[in-house]
């Protein structure tokens, strides 16, 4: 049994899965941004990085390796598609995607790991819901507040031009569902263990 003193802590195989999925994230960047025109938001592979985060490691350790990585960005690594950082991305309408990396990452895992019990199979249709509500619906509400403030766009405009990265978002979740059964059939007990090692609420 796990010493409650030490319950909700990170472990050095823990430690070892966030930095995995930093460089993950950050080798998705290596592939080409498609930038979409009248845009100043690229569409890349790196939000995929972030649903594999949540959905695999589930919420704590996904949302903090999606942390560590935007750490990484606004020290000024070039981790982002186009081999770009530094806190100059802060200021430019992708700058609410990248802080709602972290978050996204945390909403998919939160839900992934609702659903993850001993002795069962990882559910796809649970896991795709985790990658929509987290990769989609949470990074989406984080980026329109960054292509208001940077872009200048009302947010009716601002919501309608996000509307372009749906149907390539939703194959991203579907992909990173599949990926994550893959994984999750290999390695069984990841998101159960994510769950079961949250911090109880202190006593009162």
């Amino acid at each position: 049994m796990r010493n409650p003193s030490t319950r909700g802590l990170l472990g050095a195989r823990d430690l070892a899965l966030v930095a995995v999925f930093v460089g993950i994230v950050a080798a998705f960047g290596l592939v080409p941004a498609f930038q979409p025109t009248g845009l100043a938001v690229p569409i890349t592979l790196q939000s995929m990085g972030v649903m594999l985060a949540g959905s695999i490691l589930g919420a704590r350790r996904g949302g903090l390796s999606l942390l560590v990585f935007v750490l990484l960005v606004a020290a000024g690594l070039p981790l982002l598609a186009g081999q770009v950082g530094g806190l100059g991305m802060f200021t430019t309408p992708r700058a609410g995607f990248l802080v709602g990396f972290p978050v996204a990452a945390f909403v998919t895992g939160l839900v992934a790991s609702a659903a993850a019990r001993p002795g069962r199979e990882y559910d796809v249709r649970w896991g795709f819901l985790a990658n929509v509500l987290g990769g989609v619906v949470a990074l989406y509400a984080c980026g329109l507040l960054g292509v208001m403030r940077f872009a200048h766009l009302p947010v009716d405009e601002a919501f309608t031009a996000l509307w372009v990265f749906v149907p390539g978002d939703l194959v991203k979740a579907a992909v990173a569902t599949v990926v994550a059964a893959g994984v999750h059939r290999g390695y069984p007990g990841l998101l159960v263990r994510e769950r079961d090692e949250q911090p109880e609420p202190a006593a009162v």
